[in-house]
């Protein structure tokens, strides 16, 4: 049995209008789930039982405690904790919970109940008397909490017999808490009755029609159909024979190892000029550049899979040639890996026409992962785990082979690289497809996949580090730490651990009594934003700050990067990603190369580390104001597009117009006020933000960006519109069609609103 709440006040809500006053109404998105919730329990013939004037635990109270009179084992599944005043040896509470993005449950009965909060199920409600509860608005006695409602009931077992003890002056009660009791006794016997749960709820329905029945499975499986709930449709076997869509999925494919005697697949292969292929991966350790190799690769052509187990002696000549090949498109997955995997086997991969994982993030770039497992769920309905169960196991795309494996654990890993292979063939024909349509197809072709080999061969490449010089300087930077590590002690009169947030904390504002900006659950806030506004306040900020900077420059940029030189080229070969961020740009990870500082002086010691081979240069390349270029472009305002037009100094140019002054009379400081403008608004800068950039007050920064977008009103009408078009569309777009989606946009919550808006 299911139970629901109903919108109709409660009995509560009648005896204290406060009930439940703070609660938020169910946010839209949930509320439209509901109906559909109640059409699969319907289709599961699950009996329903909503009742006006009474609340779900209500009914799930009655419900239990009439099942538990009949000699039944109950059990009660409910994320609510007041729940737990039902148990018994009989009624059990499953709490389900989330642990490391996993659901676990926690089971209570009336001896969990009691060894958890020291007192009895019946005698939390009067815990809740006391207590009362924020989240439903039931006051409880003002000054008391849990732990003080606690201790008074595991004595007195009771509001009454507490209050009693009271009024014969036989408590030990301090005077203060006697004195909050005292005078709330009404409103500890109200919450107390509010946090009751009613069990006499006058319920029709009896216990045996609550009795497990058959499915309408052709109402569940239409109703799962429609939501893709494809896992349930397997897991529960609603598909019948004849009825299913598709073929069993045993018989999609066919494994075939090749061998010298059936390699004529290979001559196919080169002659329907598409290689449609995955690589079975085994992490190792050396000096290659990415520490795996290549064990086997999977080719899916006309319904079957291909499995090539690759030796230490060598390639396939003919499959070389494949893979080598610019003519014979490849589809694959996660291709900038294999890239270079291929170059470090002698191979040079060539025609990359089809990238899963990137197709993926070009339809919806507001995940950062993509794994098979997901895409072939998604896009091709297929469930590999499920698939994969049926061999005895249960492996993902990032399982590695190891000695230890037994020969059933080999053969599930070869049917899951197998499988992977025939999901990028079909993953090609849908994604390709969805790609047309969203008018992203460009994108995808003429950007992204070319930068496969591009990003590959900047890993593959790697930058040149002078090891011994980023040690020497590492070195120098820990005599300044120690250095300055001394003068602190030196100001504040003791040792202590300066990396210690407490410590710091009792030091600065306790010892040398500075002003308390902010504190935590664990002590005082001594975040960096803090010891600036405390900086004028005591010299031993300003060598915190110093110190701290060293100490990350140190740890970040010396200690963190010395592990990734490769011992054999002297480079580190960072990965470089282009499906992580929502909106395009590249991050690179193991190291990240795009943080090195350049800004302090000490950034740039380590800057130097990083040198061209003998013989070459670097070269800085930036284009020269890009984003503001585009803006003009996208925004069609005449001033800016003039300016650009007119090669003239565009900050100088807004600088003259916002502040009303000839061109030739522009400021330095004006100017940088427009530039900071400039770049704000492209950003969606605030008041206080520009306030706090050019240490102005709010209300005249505010007044900058009024006076910009009166003057440059075709950028305050892009910027209008651009938010209209979001709202209505549920995306952005660039240019080159890559598509950003806002749903917050129409987010039921007004604070997920504006932090999108």
């Amino acid at each position: 049995m299911v139970a629901f709440d109903l919108k109709a006040p409660t009995a509560r809500h009648k005896m204290y209008e406060g009930y439940k006053a703070n609660r938020k109404g169910m946010p839209n998105e949930l509320a439209e789930q509901m109906p559909i919730l109640k059409d699969i329990l319907q289709a599961m013939n699950i009996t329903i039982i909503e009742k006006e004037g009474y609340e779900a635990d209500d009914i799930l109270g009655t419900i239990a405690k009439r099942a538990e009179k009949e000699k039944l084992e109950v059990t009660i599944v409910s994320g609510d904790r007041d729940t737990f005043q039902l148990t018994s040896n009989h009624i059990k509470v499953r709490i389900p919970h989330t642990k490391v993005g996993k659901t676990e449950v926690d089971i209570f009965d009336e001896a969990a109940v009691k060894e958890k909060y020291g007192v009895s199920p019946k005698e939390l409600i009067e815990v809740k008397g006391l207590m009362g509860d924020t989240s439903d608005n039931i006051p409880g006695v003002p000054g008391i909490g849990e732990k003080t409602a606690l201790e008074l009931i595991k004595k007195y077992h009771s509001i009454e017999k507490l209050y009693e003890a009271i009024e014969k002056n036989k408590d030990d009660l301090k005077p203060k808490t006697k004195e909050k009791l005292v005078e709330n006794k009404e409103l500890a016997e109200l919450s107390r009755t509010l946090g009751t749960i009613n069990i006499q709820v006058p319920i029709q329905e009896k216990i045996e029609d609550l009795e497990k029945k058959e499915w309408q499975k052709e109402a569940v499986f239409s109703k799962f159909k429609e939501l893709n709930f494809n896992r349930f449709i397997e897991r529960f076997h609603l598909q019948e024979e004849g009825a299913k869509e598709e073929k069993n999925i045993h018989d999609l494919f066919e494994i075939v190892t090749i061998s010298e005697e059936n390699k004529e697949v290979l001559t196919q292969i080169k002659q329907a000029k598409q290689c449609i292929y995955y690589l079975a991966k085994e992490k190792e350790e050396s000096s290659n550049i990415i520490q795996k190799v290549i064990k086997a690769i999977y080719l899916y052509h006309n319904k079957k899979v291909y499995e090539i187990k690759i030796e230490k002696n060598g390639w396939n000549d003919l499959l070389k040639e494949i893979l080598e090949d610019e003519q014979i498109q490849k589809y694959g997955y996660h291709l900038s890996e294999d890239y270079v995997l291929f170059k470090q086997a002698g191979i040079n991969l060539q025609g990359i026409y089809f990238d899963a994982e990137i197709a993926a993030y070009d339809l919806n770039p507001s995940n950062s992962k993509y794994p098979l497992e997901e895409l072939a769920s998604q896009y091709v309905k297929i469930d590999i785990a499920h698939y994969l169960e049926a061999f005895g196991g249960n492996v993902n795309q990032n399982t590695q082979i190891t000695l230890f494996q037994t020969q059933d654990n080999m053969e599930v890993q070869k049917h899951q690289n197998a499988i992977f292979a025939y999901i990028i063939g079909k993953l090609q024909e849908v994604m390709l497809k969805e790609l047309e349509e969203n008018d992203t197809i460009e994108l995808f072709q003429n950007i992204e996949m070319p930068l496969v080999k591009v990003l590959g061969d900047m890993q593959y490449e790697g930058i040149y580090v002078d090891k011994e010089e980023l040690i020497n300087y590492g070195n120098k930077l820990k005599e300044e730490i120690e250095n300055l590590k001394q003068e602190i002690y030196k100001l504040c009169e003791e040792e202590f651990n300066i990396n210690s947030t407490q410590q710091l904390g009792i030091i600065l504002f306790e010892k040398l009594k500075l002003p308390v900006y902010k504190k935590t659950k664990t002590g005082y806030s001594t975040d960096v934003d803090i010891l600036e506004k405390l900086r004028p306040e005591h010299p031993v900020i300003e060598k915190i700050l110093e110190y701290r900077g060293l100490v990350k420059l140190n740890s970040t940029y010396i200690e963190g990067l010395l592990p990734y030189i490769n011992k054999e080229t002297h480079k580190i070969h960072s990965y470089f990603h282009q499906t992580i961020t929502a909106t395009g740009r590249i991050s690179s990870t193991e190291p990240n190369l795009q943080n090195i500082p350049t800004r302090q002086e000490q950034g740039k010691q380590i800057r130097k580390a990083f040198k061209a081979k003998e013989g070459n240069i670097f070269i800085d390349a930036d284009y020269s104001q890009i984003e503001l270029r585009i803006l003009a472009h996208i925004s069609g305002d005449e001033n800016m597009r003039q300016a650009f037009w007119n090669e003239e100094d565009i900050h100088k140019q807004v600088a003259s117009k916002v502040f009303e002054v000839p061109l030739n009379e522009v400021t330095k400081e004006q100017r940088g006020a427009a530039k900071a403008v400039n770049f704000g608004i492209v950003y969606g800068i605030s008041g206080f933000g520009l306030a706090e950039q050019l240490k102005i007050s709010r209300k005249k920064a505010e007044g900058y960006i009024q006076q910009y977008l009166n003057k440059y009103n075709g950028v305050k009408k892009f910027m209008d519109d651009i938010v209209e078009e979001a709202k209505e569309k549920g995306y952005v777009e660039t240019l080159f069609h890559r598509r950003r989606y806002i749903p917050e946009l129409s987010s039921n919550n007004y604070m997920v609103r504006q932090f999108r808006l």
